[in-house]
């Protein structure tokens, strides 16, 4: 069975246990590389990642992005949103639809 995982600070993601999914704090962009990479190998469908932590990871996230799984989803954190989460969902649409749909 997939899960379903949030990687981010430590204030950002420990609130999301209370909704049943897995928390993996990270501390910085090195630490959040790793646990990264390890989430992706293993049964993780879906992986949550705050725009404050994959500011910091562009490469690393763009190699998932034409994948199946793991479907790697930025949120806001506790700071707010920087708007990655936007630009990466109408960059999505218009791969899918060809054309800027919003």
């Amino acid at each position: 069975m997939s899960k379903i995982a949030v990687l981010g600070d430590r204030d950002s993601v420990l609130g999301f246990r209370a909704l049943g999914l897995t928390a993996f704090p990270a501390a910085d962009a090195a630490e959040a590389k790793a646990q990264l990479v390890h989430l992706a190998k293993s049964d993780y469908a879906i992986i949550y990642i705050t725009e404050q932590l994959a500011s910091e990871l562009p490469d690393e996230i763009s190699r998932y992005k034409d994948q199946l799984t793991p479907a790697v989803i930025l949120i806001p954190g506790k700071a707010g949103t920087l708007g990655l989460g936007d630009d990466a969902l109408q960059s999505a649409m218009e791969r899918a639809v060809g054309a800027n749909i919003l």
